[in-house]
């Protein structure tokens, strides 16, 4: 089916429903076999699989809903072509990537924040984009699938002449706000810069709409990934100071702690719980980012897959300025926080 030169509505459909992992530039296609094994699932739609034992397996995190997210090889699936540095992305790359839409006085819509997917029903978001809005704003849904905001759905033209379409988006009203209790709503430091977002409705996982995995290892546990590369996605600000309608990705890298902590004091004071990257001239998370994913990249059962290691908190103005690394919330050192507050 994979190689025949035209495929039918419902064959694409099987094809999108069994990609089940990502190996050397190619997605893979998972098939049941005779023995009636069932057929792959996209994180956590209907029922999942137990995980099958490995030999000595590093075990992550026992928190009380652990089965409600998604494990490798079921989350942080990537089909994009791994060319960054502030860049458009491919159309399926970071199909995790959320806009939240603010409904404003006379029912104007508008879309000035980002988020992660991280299952069926619950995006992972900033405080601030919850909770430091204007009092005419209120958050009240979330798009996923998107890609251009200038289209519906998002197309590309083909070499060959044919129309690569994904499907249309999906708007989802939010249905509740769980911000951290100790984010600092009137103070300058963003401190616990996190916030679910629970969907009203449970989200169909597609070719273009999947959720991004947690650091739950232990390997994840208060690690800043210092000199490793890390991926930033959105919408936000470009190098031309107007809000791109393709989102866009940029490769920066972590900065310690103790030089972030020095670059931004006095005016801001950071704790462990926060992470740093950036800091080269014109690539940064900028203005319409916030909430938005930092990921890293991570090789595990043989599946390359992407780990939420940040949220994008806040960085210098204007935005990719030399030496001024942007700040974003260590989405490790909250896991226990965020399966205690999310339920089925």
């Amino acid at each position: 089916m994979v190689n025949k030169r035209s495929i039918s509505p419902a064959e694409r459909t099987l094809l999108q429903n069994s990609q089940c992992g990502f190996r050397s530039g190619q997605v893979l296609i998972c098939c049941a076999n005779s023995r009636n094994i069932p057929q792959p699932v996209w994180g956590n739609t209907g029922n999942l699989p137990q995980p099958q034992p490995q030999p000595n397996p590093e075990p992550a995190m026992p928190t009380r809903y652990s089965s409600l997210l998604p494990q490798v090889p079921n989350c942080g699936d990537n089909f994009g072509n791994r060319v960054l540095g502030g860049v458009d992305t491919d159309k399926k790359e970071f199909p995790w990537l959320a806009l939240l839409a603010y409904t404003k006085p006379n029912n104007v819509i508008g879309h000035h924040c980002g988020g992660s997917l991280i299952n069926n029903r619950y995006v992972l978001t900033a405080a601030h984009c919850a909770l430091a809005i204007p009092n005419t704003w209120r958050l009240t849904g979330v798009r996923l699938g998107e890609w251009d905001t200038s289209m519906n759905p998002d197309c590309i033209q083909e070499r060959n002449g044919r129309r690569d379409c994904n499907d249309p988006y999906v708007d989802v009203p939010v249905s509740q706000i769980i911000a951290h209790p100790q984010y600092p709503v009137t103070e300058k430091d963003q401190h616990h810069d996190i916030a679910l977002l629970r969907l009203r409705n449970a989200v169909t996982f597609t070719a273009s709409i999947s959720p991004v995995c947690l650091p739950r290892l232990p390997e994840h546990q208060n690690n800043l990934f210092l000199g490793r590369q890390m991926i930033v996605a959105g919408w936000g600000r470009t190098e031309t100071n107007a809000t791109s309608t393709v989102k866009q990705k940029a490769q920066i890298e972590s900065v310690s702690a103790s030089a972030c902590a020095r670059r931004y004091s006095p005016r801001r004071t950071l704790i462990p719980n926060q992470l740093c990257a950036g800091g080269v001239e014109g690539i940064d998370s900028c203005n319409g980012d916030s909430g938005g994913p930092l990921v890293l990249e991570e090789i595990t059962e043989g599946f390359g897959n992407y780990f939420l290691t940040g949220i994008v908190s806040f960085g210098p103005t204007p935005c990719g300025l030399a030496g001024w690394p942007g700040v974003y919330t260590l989405v490790s050192a909250y896991i226990e926080w965020i399966e205690t507050n999310i339920r089925p």
